[in-house]
């Protein structure tokens, strides 16, 4: 049987068929326009109608409601308590804290939400394990785990030796890590689907295949142009993910690297044998990680964030369909699972990332405060995309509350160097980080050039890895 290798994956196609949503025809009016209907978007929306029920809101999205990133991704659904010692430098003690508290919540929101609205997104609360697979990778997360202790927060980081962890899923790689239970696991794309339901359900206007052409901003309201039509708002969300490099004040913030992912065929067999059943998802501790997790009939996803940077932020492409990069990340997944080799690898896609300097994400408001943007969730959004959203519906409703408050809004800021600059220079440093991280595999330290090249981002103030 042959891998299905396609743009858009498994998880979209397992979710079925959905009924488009008309695009925009015409000039509407709305109290707030999304533009982006994917996580981001769909939680802004949520959040606002939830705020104000009778809010006039337009969700505008150039192809279907999670088609992009969110229902491609590998479903984790983490908190951000390993991010604690990044956050804690750059905004203090205790506005990390603060927003390491809010995305626990979103974690837990995010299942009573399913719950709540009847949407079987597979959402399993199993937490997540940081494993280390060479000596160099070894205490990778004592960081985090200090940090947590320090911040009167132990449990949320909880060191463990190599059979501790093996109990919990056993691979000759690995060779010890930390539990973090504040994490679950989701079926993006039937969340994404089912989110966009429920907002149809409650009034908000949806309109697929509206690919937004330009957003004008004036005094007193916003106006976002589409081929079918426009909008005039009191607002705007520019919640775009990877498309958020076309947007001018923003493409000097981010970088878009890609992620590919395959996944088997049933395999419950391989997954007892190992000890992989209380619904982990799991990372090595890698700058270009390994993810991988499990479904609920028995598939193992793995996924390899060691893709091509993607120039000038243009998706479409090798971000997507790569089929040599595809067969490196299949020996990959058997090098960490010796008994998946001759398992059919039923299905494999790629897509692009949006990575910030800080790996932090961004939000904050154009010039004129009318339109609020938010990007940056380098490769970690299901879970924070959930109190995000109440972020930006407070900034859309002018609302100065706990989250419009929060440190990520409007941080001090980091830019990364302009075009062709920044694929160049991308493209040298993870070809080196790629050199680096095979040695180290191999239990050999890179040479003195690998290395300075590497560490060159981190000397320039844009971290790599978490």
């Amino acid at each position: 049987m042959a891998t299905r290798h396609t743009p858009h994956g498994y998880w979209l196609e397992e979710a079925g068929p959905v009924r488009p949503l008309p695009p925009l025809d015409g000039e509407t009016g709305a109290d707030v326009v999304v533009i982006g209907g994917g996580f981001t978007g769909l939680w802004t929306a949520w959040w606002i109608v939830e705020r104000d029920p009778e809010a006039r809101v337009v969700v505008l999205e150039a192809e279907s409601c999670g088609a992009g990133p969110s229902g491609r991704n590998g479903g984790f659904v983490n908190s951000m308590w390993f991010n604690l010692p990044a956050m804690s430098a750059r905004f203090g003690t205790d506005s990390a804290i603060e927003v390491a508290r809010a995305a626990r919540e979103a974690v837990r929101g995010i299942g009573r939400w399913c719950e709540a609205n009847g949407v079987d997104a597979w959402y399993r609360a199993g937490g997540y394990l940081q494993v280390s697979t060479t000596p160099f990778h070894d205490g990778a997360w004592d960081e985090f785990a200090r940090a947590a202790r320090e911040h009167g927060q132990p449990e949320a980081c909880v060191p463990l030796d190599a059979d501790g962890l093996r109990e919990r899923c056993d691979s000759p790689l690995f060779r010890g890590g930390a539990f973090y239970p504040d994490a679950a696991t989701v079926q993006p794309a039937r969340l994404a689907n089912g989110l966009r339901d429920r907002l149809v359900d409650r009034g908000v206007a949806v309109q697929e295949r509206s690919r937004v052409r330009a957003v004008h901003s004036s005094g007193t309201h916003v106006r976002v142009a589409t081929e079918g039509g426009h909008v005039v708002a009191g607002a705007a969300v520019l919640a775009l993910g990877a498309a958020s490099p076309t947007v001018p004040p923003l493409s000097r913030h981010l970088t878009l690297t890609s992620s590919h992912i395959v996944i088997t065929e049933p395999v419950p067999d391989v997954l007892e044998e190992i000890g992989w059943t209380g619904g982990e998802c799991i990372t090595d501790s890698r700058a270009m990680l390994h993810y991988f997790r499990t479904t609920p009939d028995g598939r193992i996803a793995f996924g390899w964030g060691g893709g091509e940077v993607v120039p000038g932020g243009r998706v479409g492409g090798r971000a997507e369909l790569d089929p040599g990069l595809v067969a490196e990340v299949e020996g990959h997944l058997v090098r960490f699972f010796p008994q998946l080799d001759g398992r059919v690898i039923e299905h494999a896609w790629g897509g692009p990332i949006d990575v910030s300097p800080t790996h932090l994400p961004v939000l904050g408001s154009l010039p004129g405060d009318r339109v609020h943007y938010m990007f940056g969730y380098t490769g970690n959004g299901v879970g924070p995309s959930h109190f995000i959203g109440r972020a930006l519906a407070s900034l859309a409703l002018d609302r100065r509350d706990r989250w419009s408050r929060l440190p990520l809004v409007e941080p001090r800021p980091s830019r990364v160097p302009p075009e062709p600059l920044r694929y160049v220079g991308g493209t040298i440093v993870r070809r080196a980080l790629l050199r680096k991280e095979r040695l180290e595999e191999q239990g050999r330290r890179a040479d003195p050039l690998t290395l300075a090249i590497a560490g060159l981002p981190e000397r320039l103030g844009i971290r790599i890895g978490r």
